[in-house]
């Protein structure tokens, strides 16, 4: 399964975020556990107050290259696993995340 699904107005993504990284990154696609596959981001900021939150939105913005408007989360903004949509072009973003590096 992919970690990316086509809604009418553009895609969600499955991210694991890990924050407190040493630097604000996107690293691939991986697998969770229960063979589900996730974005995996990493950013500096500290979870506390939605700084890490805004960070990964960012992270999200520049690699698919919209503005962070077009960026939101819609479930897990208290947790590692996290939903977002990214409004746009459904198949232009699904494309550009399918060449996300895979990582195991």
């Amino acid at each position: 399964m992919a970690c990316h699904r086509a809604v009418p107005d553009g895609v969600i993504v499955s991210v694991r975020l890990t924050p407190k990284a040493a630097q604000d990154s996107l690293d691939g696609i991986g697998r969770l556990a229960d063979g589900a596959e996730v974005a995996i981001a990493r950013v500096r900021a500290l979870p506390a107050d939605g700084a890490a939150n805004k960070a990964l939105i960012a992270v999200l913005a520049k690699a698919l290259k919209v503005p962070k408007s077009a960026v939101a989360i819609v479930s897990g903004a208290g947790s590692r696993l996290k939903k977002l949509k990214i409004v746009g072009d459904a198949p232009t973003l699904a494309g550009d995340i399918d060449r996300w590096r895979r990582v195991s």
